[in-house]
Order: C-alpha cells, then sequence, then structure tokens
C-alpha cells in the first residue's frame, strides 16, 4: 500500500502538527510558574497566552493564500515559528527577569508561537477534506481531536519535567519534541495526486467582502461566541472546581483529576460532534446542538452557584462537572465541524481562504473571554472572595445570543460545490 495513501498524506501529519501546537492550552499548567519565576503577576503573564491566541487567528486569516498554493510551505514555517517561540521562551525566563522577560515572553510566546499556531492550524485542513472528501466531518474532527487532546497528553508529561528540571528545561525539551513531530508532518503531508488548485486571480477574494454576507457573517459571531463563553469558563476551571469543592473531602482529587477529563471532553467533541454532522443534512445543526446544550447546563449550574457555601454538597459539585464538560464538549465541537460547515454553505474552492478569515474570530475571543472573566471577578469581589456567578450569567446571555444568530442567519444551507 506504501505512504501514498489518505491516512499517511493526510490523517497522520495532521495529527502531528495539531498534537504539537494544541499544547497552548496547557497555558495554565505553568502560567503561575512563569510568574514566580520571572517576578512578574500571573495578570500580567496571560496576555502572553492572549497574544498567542490573537496571533493565532488573525495569522490563519491571513496565511488563507499561502496554505492554498503550497502546503508544504506553510507546514515548515508554522515548525519553525511555534518551536523557536517555545525555545525562545525558555531563553528568556532562563536569563531574564521582570519587564524584560515579560516583552521577551509576549514576542516569542505570544508573536511568533502565536504565528505559528495560526498557520499550522489552518495547513492540515483542506488537505484532510480533499483526501476525505465524503468525510469532511470526520477528517477535520481526526485532527482538530488533536489540537484538543494536546492537553490531556502533554500536562502530565509537562508538571514531571518541570518539578525535576524546570520551567525553562520544559520549553527546551517539548520545543526539540515537537520540532521533529511538525518537521515530520511537513515531509509527509501531500495533496491527492491530479488535485490542481484553481487559478488564484488577483482581486477574486476580497476578505472585507465575505462580511457583507449574511451568512458568514452570523457563523463568525456564532464562533466568536462560542469561543468567548469557552474560554471564559475553561481558563478560570480550576479556580471553580477548588470554590465548589471547598470544604469537601475531595476538593483536593477533583482539582487535580477534573482538568484532565474536561481536556478529554474537548478532544471527544472535536471527534464526535465532527463525525455526527457528516450524517446531518444540515452541518449547522450542530451548532444547535452546542448551544442548546450549553444553555441546558448553564442554568442549574447559576442555580448552585446561588445557594451559600454552607449549602454545598456532592450534587452541587457533579452540577458544575458536569457544565464543565459539556461547554469543553460544546468548545471542542465548534472548532471541528467549522471547515464543513463554511464548504457547505460556500464550496471548496477557496476552503483556507474563507475558513482562515473566519479563524480570525478565534483571535478577537481570545483577547476578549478569559478577560471578561478577569473583569467580572475583580468588579465583584468582596472582602478577597470572589464568585463566579456573575461569569455563569455572562456567557448565558452569549450562549442565547449566539442560539438566535444560528438560527436566523445560519440556517438556510446553499448547494455545496
Amino acid at each position: 500500500m506504501g505512504i501514498n495513501n489518505k491516512w499517511m498524506r493526510a490523517a497522520v501529519p495532521a495529527l502531528l502538527i495539531h498534537c504539537s501546537i494544541g499544547t497552548v492550552y496547557c497555558w495554565s499548567t505553568f502560567k503561575e510558574a512563569i510568574a514566580t519565576q520571572i517576578k512578574m503577576s500571573t495578570f500580567s503573564v496571560g496576555w502572553a497566552f492572549s497574544l498567542a491566541i490573537f496571533f493565532l487567528g488573525m495569522s490563519a486569516a491571513f496565511a488563507g493564500r499561502m496554505v492554498e498554493r503550497d502546503v508544504h510551505k506553510s507546514s515548515l514555517i508554522s515548525c519553525l515559528c511555534f518551536t523557536a517561540g517555545m525555545l525562545g521562551t525558555g531563553l528568556c525566563i532562563q536569563y531574564l527577569s521582570g519587564v524584560a522577560a515579560l516583552i521577551g515572553i509576549y514576542i516569542c510566546y505570544g508573536c511568533v508561537m502565536g504565528v505559528g499556531l495560526g498557520v499550522g492550524y489552518l495547513t492540515p485542513v483542506k488537505t484532510l477534506m480533499l483526501w476525505f472528501s465524503d468525510q469532511k466531518g470526520l477528517a477535520t474532527g481526526i485532527s482538530i481531536m488533536g489540537f484538543g487532546l494536546a492537553k490531556a497528553i502533554a500536562t502530565p508529561i509537562m508538571e514531571k519535567i518541570q518539578s525535576s528540571l524546570g520551567i525553562s528545561a520544559m520549553f527546551y525539551i517539548l520545543g526539540a519534541v515537537y520540532f521533529v513531530m511538525m518537521l515530520a508532518g511537513h515531509f509527509l503531508i501531500k495533496k491527492p495526486e491530479g488535485w490542481v488548485e484553481p487559478a488564484d486571480e488577483k482581486g477574486d477574494f476580497r476578505p472585507l467582502a465575505m462580511f457583507k454576507n449574511k451568512t458568514f457573517t452570523g457563523i463568525w459571531l456564532m464562533f466568536f461566541i462560542n469561543i468567548h463563553c469557552g474560554l471564559a469558563l475553561i481558563t478560570y476551571e480550576k479556580q471553580i472546581i477548588g470554590v465548589t469543592f471547598t470544604g469537601m473531602a475531595v476538593a483536593a482529587a477533583m482539582i487535580s483529576i477534573i482538568p484532565s477529563v474536561t481536556a478529554a471532553f474537548n478532544a471527544l467533541g472535536r471527534i464526535g460532534y465532527s463525525t455526527v454532522s457528516d450524517k446531518m443534512k444540515d452541518r449547522n445543526t450542530v451548532y444547535k446542538i452546542i448551544f442548546a446544550t450549553s444553555i441546558g447546563v448553564t442554568l442549574p449550574a447559576l442555580l448552585t452557584f446561588a445557594i451559600k457555601n454552607g449549602s454545598k454538597s456532592i450534587v452541587y459539585g457533579i452540577i458544575v462537572i458536569v457544565l464543565l464538560c459539556v461547554v469543553n464538549l460544546g468548545y471542542g465541537g465548534g472548532f471541528s465541524t467549522l471547515p464543513a460547515l463554511l464548504s457547505s454553505r460556500f464550496g471548496m474552492d477557496k476552503i483556507s481562504k474563507i475558513h482562515g478569515l473566519a479563524l480570525s474570530a478565534w483571535a478577537f475571543a481570545g483577547i476578549t473571554g478569559n478577560n471578561m472573566s478577569e473583569i467580572i471577578l475583580k468588579a465583584t469581589e468582596k472582602g478577597g472572595v470572589r464568585t463566579y456567578d456573575y461569569i455563569l450569567i455572562a456567557t448565558l446571555a452569549f450562549y442565547a445570543a449566539a442560539m438566535v444568530i444560528c438560527i436566523t442567519l445560519v440556517n438556510t444551507p446553499k448547494k455545496s460545490k
């Protein structure tokens, strides 16, 4: 059979690339260690993650044309930028401190690595859909599942290296490992034999004009809201779990175990929702399910947070765990079903460009999601005690708005090309 098949030329390289770059979501594992090491606040260090997500989305938005023309060039750029960013971050942590270290981390982790993230995220998607032409959802789900699964795989490894060798060594070691993985993906990835990209006529694709299309604008908005709400909760998982299980005998175990469980749900959503979408007449139905279930679990969770601390029980804890699992499930599913949804509305000819433009929503959500939570927490903090009630109220309102957009703007499919 050789290696010239859809698994070795599309699925395997996609997993090699996405399982590497997906470790950006391990940020909460080491952000406090970085802050301690460079003697800066956790909040100021946290902007490195926001910058990484912003540059991810914006580089994807502008990289679509390059990916369409030369997938090997884009995979190599991703490999070099991502691993250079990791190694540079390690150097800044080891040899700098204070503001100098912070600026270096912003540049290396936020900007350079962020470009590697965006280009790498976009690179395998069209190649997968070309090889798996009858199972586009499954194909993109396989790849984007790797992005979500990376957190579950890498978190314990990162914690082990940190405790044994230190935070800088962690970036050096994993940077080298990911370089090998992504380089292997670069050499393996290849579009199907005989596929010729349509002529790229100058001025044929106008990004700003896409936002005049109500269907694209609707997809962009609901994709933004899903990420915004997901990040608002996911980036505070440990704190939410800590508050939920305060005073319970299982508190320590829950704080240790639940992040891995939610990461698994994130990955499951990516492969599960995308696979299910292949069986649906309209791929937008998946988003209706995502928003309906998110609203459905946020309401009871909000009620549990309204209960006084003394009234907490294991049932209270289970409701909050279900909330985090369902939000992670929908968060991951929103990513994996996006390319197939776009192709069902706009065809395959310019899918990398359109997909990349849609990912600009991720850039802005990376800035607004976790920072919305931080602003709400600071505004409602009383006597040093933080409550998460108002974050749930805000996310509930956003999910409701997304459902309205999903039904009114994105509900009518056009014939796929």
